[in-house]
């Protein structure tokens, strides 16, 4: 039986996915809920607030959840490491493209960053366990490049510009050819 909370959470959830993020209004959520907007109001002061605690929940059931620091095995190429991370990560979203469009304008929402950081508690040290024995000046070069790459993906996305599918196939190339150079030595 989900809590009050939870219900709420998984009725915005299916609102983004099948209605979009304007359709996430403070009324229709208590009505599917069955509840009070009085109650709503009790946990969360904000529609901005409610779709960012929705992203949030989702996210950790979804994108997060498989994300665990483990360094690679001995011997184990870079790029197959941290593939398993980004696919944990962007899958989930190629099978939910409207929870990457939800995404996408909650970042810009007050309190957005919060999504990011988010984010970052649980991505970082999982790739930091993989690059434990890289090069400081690589790590920083392919996080810059990386995430410029991620953000511009999103945007582009959101704007209608390229296929969800495109993020993680475009990733997969910059992070071999990144990697497959600095294993071979390229450029050092």
């Amino acid at each position: 039986m989900l809590s009050s909370q939870e219900r709420i959470l998984a009725i915005v959830v299916e609102i983004l996915e099948t209605d979009g993020y304007d359709a996430v209004q403070l009324r229709e959520v208590a009505r599917r809920a069955r509840m009070s907007l009085t109650t709503i109001y009790k946990h969360y002061a904000t529609r901005d607030e409610l779709i960012l605690a929705a992203l949030d929940a989702w996210m950790l059931a979804n994108r997060y959840a498989g994300i665990t620091p483990q360094g690679r095995e001995p011997g184990e190429p870079i790029y197959p490491a941290l593939m398993r991370i980004y696919r944990s990560i962007f899958e989930p979203w190629e099978r939910h493209p409207a929870m990457l469009t939800a995404y996408v304008r909650a970042r810009s929402a007050p309190g957005g960053d919060k999504l990011a950081r988010r984010g970052f508690d649980v991505v970082v040290p999982a790739a930091m366990a993989v690059l434990a024995d890289v090069d400081e000046g690589f790590v920083a070069d392919l996080d810059l490049v990386i995430s410029n790459l991620v953000y511009g993906s999103w945007g582009r996305y959101a704007a209608g510009e390229i296929a969800i599918t495109e993020i993680l196939s475009g990733l997969d190339r910059a992070v071999y050819w990144m990697t497959s150079g600095y294993e071979r030595g390229d450029g050092a």
